[in-house]
């Protein structure tokens, strides 16, 4: 097993701003959102309803919808402090998932850290009923969905104050297209393929410098691979997605991966193109997408807004 090269820890300066990326801070003294004034408005973005939740929903477990339009009934808390975890940015408050989930995530952990992976530091989950959130994240509203930072845990239980400022750090070469090799060890491709390989899981999303490299790197079973996609704004951790549950009837499900590795270099291209590393802002900017409301989510969302 390959030793695992330290990584220093560095703190953040940058103030937390939309969208949520695992790198920006968070805050030693949350203040309570001040109440609607017409919390019934049909306009009223749901995210300003379920972003104001505390505590989950008092109902039988279940995710509700689709991944990135709906919301979590019966979640459970990731406990902050595990035995081969640590949950980071606490004020945000979005250590919840469907119970699941949180049972992937202590295996996981406990495996990853066989494997030679110090332990995970947990990022954002789902808010206590899932839902929209203020920032960052179109998906994780189901509580199936999880931010592993790779920056490996340190042997210390970190104080609350390196909860919310401490940076994870970034895997991404300057030039975007690579990873950086001062920073990525064979023990990073070991916690991806450890996630991916496991049957709940549906999909991984990663920078596509992250991809390349698994793709360059892997060895024997490569099948894992297919469940590992490219995505936007990913260099500092990486997304888990786990499969709908047994009895979660109303958990619309994604797209089975299909059994194709995806490291062929046409599957990379439009990742490595200039359009985007090096986008142009468009001469006519686009209308902004209107934020979902309550009635875009299922009908069972307002049943999880109203109950205990």
């Amino acid at each position: 097993m390959s030793r695992m090269r330290l990584i220093p820890v560095a703190l953040s300066v940058a103030v937390l701003a939309a969208p949520a990326l695992a790198q920006d801070r968070g805050t030693l003294h949350p203040k309570p959102l001040p109440p609607l004034a017409n919390p019934d408005d049909p306009h009223l973005a749901a995210k300003q309803l379920f972003g104001r939740e505390t505590a989950p929903a008092r109902l039988k477990p279940s995710s509700i919808g689709f991944y990135a339009k709906g919301c979590l009934a019966g979640a459970q808390a990731l406990p902050i402090d595990g035995p081969a975890w640590q949950v980071m940015r606490l004020s945000r408050n979005r250590n919840w998932g469907n119970p699941e989930l949180v049972a992937f995530l202590e295996k996981l952990a406990v495996k990853a850290r066989k494997l030679g992976w110090p332990g995970l530091l947990v990022g954002d989950m789902s808010q206590p009923r899932g839902g929209p959130m203020f920032t960052g994240h179109a998906s994780h509203q189901i509580g199936l969905d999880a931010d592993i930072w790779l920056t490996p845990m340190p042997d210390r239980v970190l104080t609350r104050t390196e909860r919310e400022n401490m940076s994870a750090v970034q895997m991404v070469r300057k030039d975007r297209l690579d990873i950086d090799p001062r920073v990525w060890t064979p023990e990073h491709l070991k916690v991806i393929r450890a996630a991916a390989e496991a049957p709940q899981v549906e999909r991984i999303f990663v920078n596509a410098a992250i991809k390349k490299a698994l793709c360059r790197e892997a060895t024997g079973n490569r099948q894992w691979l297919s469940k590992v996609r490219p995505m936007y704004g990913h260099d500092y951790h990486f997304h888990i997605r786990i499969k709908c549950p047994a009895g979660s009837a109303g958990c619309e499900p994604q797209t089975p991966p299909d059994h194709d590795e995806h490291c062929k270099p046409a599957d990379l291209a439009y990742w490595f193109s200039d359009a985007v590393l090096h986008p142009k802002p468009p001469k006519v900017p686009p209308k902004p997408k209107p934020p979902l409301t309550l009635a875009d989510l299922p009908a069972a969302c307002r049943t999880v807004l109203t109950a205990p």
